[in-house]
């Protein structure tokens, strides 16, 4: 049988630089480890297709139950969005599909800024500490140079009565965009207290 062009030929391993080093060469400890990592690996790899495959499932047959319901009851389920909640029978259990938007945002951001800066600006030492700093801190960027557009979307929920402001506040809704969309689905199991415990799928917090 052929060797691939990624193959490491019998006798050796392939260290992070690529090169192939003899295997009686390689430390015992560095071998364990090699294969540990690579059987935990591999074990995710099957995980990882499981869920994937569960998700697909999970979607198939909300939207097969949702379109069955809406030729009964000639209407839809779910919001605007596509959210949608389903209970079973008892209550005991419910499966939530829920729709979250990706947010981008484009130059107009950057007149909000300066706007914004106007009315710091303005505002001096006449203004409420507690809001300058808020207003500052929405704009601060992460290490990646972008900036938290959930801060900056709560800045519209202030009422501050000042022109400038308020045109700043319109160049940041106008600015800010969908830039896609994901489906998330969650399920849930009734507690004693009748309160809905997530079933927890995520690995870090099991």
């Amino acid at each position: 049988m052929e060797q691939t062009a990624n193959a490491v030929p019998a006798g050796y391993m392939k260290d992070s630089l690529g090169r192939l080093v003899p295997v009686e060469t390689v430390k015992e400890i560095d071998k364990l480890r090699d294969q540990t990592v690579r059987r935990i690996v591999a074990a995710a790899q099957v995980l990882a297709e499981s869920v994937k495959g569960f998700k697909a499932a999970a979607d198939a047959d909300i939207k097969a139950f949702t379109s069955i319901s809406a030729e009964a009851f000639s209407t839809t389920l779910g919001g605007v969005k596509g959210n949608i909640t389903l209970r079973s029978y008892d209550g005991q259990y419910k499966v939530c599909k829920d729709i979250g938007e990706f947010l981008t945002y484009d130059e107009r951001l950057q007149v909000a800024k300066a706007l914004v800066d106007e009315c710091i600006s303005a505002w001096s030492d006449g203004s409420d500490a507690k809001i300058r700093a808020l207003v500052m801190d929405a704009f601060q960027v992460n290490q990646a140079g972008r900036v938290n557009l959930k801060r900056i979307l709560g800045l519209r929920q202030l009422n501050i009565d000042d022109p400038t402001w308020k045109r700043a506040m319109d160049a940041i809704g106008e600015s800010i965009q969908v830039a896609g969309s994901k489906a998330y689905i969650r399920i849930y199991e009734r507690q004693e207290d009748d309160s809905y415990k997530l079933i927890n799928l995520d690995l870090a917090s099991l």
